[in-house]
């Protein structure tokens, strides 16, 4: 069972620690157990002949033995707690570990929404079920097995009332979980729905409002909140029938042990001190059993949990660095696509057919197509975001496939088509390229990215903050951070998903000839919709429906690919055909 495997994982680390607690509360068990039969001597051989000095020595030691249980209890409940929490440490830990080598096919099929679920309210359930059941089923079992022991020992006779009441009470609770776990297996994918919604509302707040969909959006979390609702309220009638028959079947039982004990004692059979021990062995049990009840409530959802939490865990990323990694002898970015055709996965169609080019060291080469040609899927080809579907991409002479991942990204620059920078200073989102790069690197990089101008404009310039996802600052801004964050560590290749889009013409300009510069030691590969962008680069790619359909310079495409000349005409108007 997944999560009896999940649970052995991680619990493994203290098992010490585990044992530790199942002494302790085996130790409170035999107390408890204890108790009864000294309160029953208290009273048959004490209380009934008025013996006051036989009441305070056995009064003191049933106070001893109260307070050792108590400190017991305290210790007990302290470990419990330890375990839980680092348990719950350890999965988060190894959940993010998980998730940071996952591809792009492994995010698009968990989704970021169940993904952010799975590491917060998963994990909850999980320690909040370790906690109970390292305190309250460890000791369970064993005040109900003690207790049916001591109650025989008892009286036989009103012992067999057991054998009525333990299978009812067995019956409540196996109906109980066989209802309860399919619908909190259910809970846990009506609350990734909700996270889902949320995440999307808030993301996508200034979208909602410029369409007037404020409404909407209102009415697709009440319904998802609503699902939730109403699995939860199902959920919770089950125990709300549940604990009241628990409760029944534990009065009944003690209103039948007074009765037919009462006729014990009437007939002299059994001393009325016994009838208080038998009583008190008697709720023990039931309410061992009714702790075993309430266990039932987590562990349903625990296992829900534990589930999920173990398919995040247990799941290998479609691309990994392979076991015999080979390395370029000279490393200069050169990139080579041999007959690559790629489908995304569960798509009817490819997305690239047949794509072959070279980009050479040094060069710079343009991809211009319409939208959904294949022109940014080109690009996360080349550093592993996904693989493809047949064919080969060389970088170096070496297939991509047979590289080490993090060698290979060392070389690459990439700045994707959006720009994401990450709460923290200005320093802190540029040195994500280059860990250990001075100031003057920096500034050298924002001058390059023409980013200089608004970051010494910032109060704390440098250490200007920034907020997650980059929203106090433009969409131009962000680019040019992110284009910054890609030159201060000076790879071998560039990859320029449609990262001008955001800039003004004039920027745009200044930008490339910087560029130019800094980068012509390097290969880049610029993808743009416009067409002054990649206009002077060495070779322009033109896709067209996942196909090429022309290569060379902005000169040899005017006169050999209509596509091309339809982008220029459209763009730049007809005068710069003839």
């Amino acid at each position: 069972m997944t999560f009896i495997r999940l649970l052995r994982r991680f619990l493994a680390p203290y098992v010490v620690s585990v044992w530790l607690v199942i002494g302790l509360l085996l130790l409170q068990a035999i107390g408890n157990l204890f108790l009864p039969n000294l309160n029953a001597d208290l009273i048959n051989n004490g209380v009934a002949v008025g013996n006051i000095g036989y009441i305070w020595h056995t009064g003191a030691i049933m106070l001893g033995i109260t307070a050792a249980l108590g400190f017991i209890s305290v210790a007990a409940v302290y470990l419990a707690s330890r375990i839980s929490m680092g348990v719950g440490r350890d999965i988060r830990t190894s959940v993010f570990s998980s998730v940071q080598t996952f591809s792009q096919v492994e995010m698009n099929r968990f989704g970021a929404a169940s993904l952010i679920t799975r590491n917060t309210n998963d994990v909850q359930q999980l320690q909040i079920f370790l906690q109970m059941a390292l305190t309250m089923m460890v000791v369970a079992p064993i005040m109900a097995v003690g207790g049916i022991i001591m109650a025989i020992q008892e009286n036989v006779t009103l012992s067999s009332l057991l054998i009525v009441v333990i299978p009812l009470m067995a019956a409540v609770i196996l109906t109980v979980f066989s209802r309860a776990v399919p619908l909190f297996q259910t809970m846990q994918k009506r609350i990734d729905r909700i996270n889902l919604i949320l995440r999307e509302q808030i993301m996508g707040i200034r979208v909602i409002r410029a369409f007037v969909q404020t409404e909407r959006e209102q009415d697709r979390f009440e319904a998802a909140n609503l699902d939730l609702t109403t699995t939860a309220l199902t959920v919770n009638r089950i125990f709300v029938l549940a604990f009241p028959a628990m409760m029944g079947i534990l009065y009944l039982t003690n209103v039948a042990v007074i009765w037919f004990g009462g006729h014990l004692v009437d007939s002299g059979s059994m001393p009325i001190g016994n009838i208080f021990a038998f009583l008190n062995y008697i709720i023990q049990i039931l309410m061992s059993v009714l702790m075993a009840t309430m266990m039932v409530i987590l562990v349903p959802r625990a296992v829900a949990s534990g589930d999920r939490l173990m398919e995040v865990i247990s799941t290998a990323p479609s691309i990994v660095t392979p076991p015999d990694p080979v390395s370029p002898d000279v490393k200069s970015g050169e990139i080579a696509f041999q007959e690559v055709d790629f489908g995304y996965q569960g798509g009817e169609e490819l997305v690239l057919r047949n794509i072959s080019f070279t980009c050479g060291a040094g060069t710079t080469t343009g991809i211009i197509g319409g939208t959904g040609s294949g022109k940014s899927t080109i690009l996360s080809l080349i550093p592993r975001l996904f693989d493809v579907t047949s064919g080969t991409i060389l970088m170096d002479g070496i297939d991509v496939r047979k590289r080490s991942l993090e060698e290979m990204w060392q070389e690459i620059g990439f700045i994707p088509q959006f720009a994401y920078l990450f709460r923290g200073t200005v320093a802190d989102n540029l040195r994500m390229g280059h860990p250990e790069a001075t100031d003057d690197e920096m500034w050298h990089a924002l001058e390059v990215a023409q980013a200089r101008d608004f970051v010494e404009a910032m109060p704390g310039r440098l250490q200007g903050m920034i907020d997650q996802g980059g929203t106090n600052v433009s969409g131009g801004q962000r680019q040019r951070l992110a284009i910054a964050r890609a030159i201060i560590r000076s790879p071998k290749l560039y990859l320029f998903d449609d990262c001008f889009s955001a800039l003004d013409a004039s920027t745009d300009a200044k930008l490339r000839a910087a560029l130019r510069q800094t980068t012509e030691s390097a290969t880049s590969i610029i993808v743009s919709q416009r067409v002054s962008t990649i206009m002077h680069a060495s070779s322009i790619i033109v896709l067209d429906e996942g196909k090429v359909v022309g290569i060379g310079t902005h000169e040899e495409l005017l006169r050999t690919c209509p596509p091309y000349e339809e982008i220029v005409v459209s763009q730049l108007g007809k005068e710069h055909v003839a």
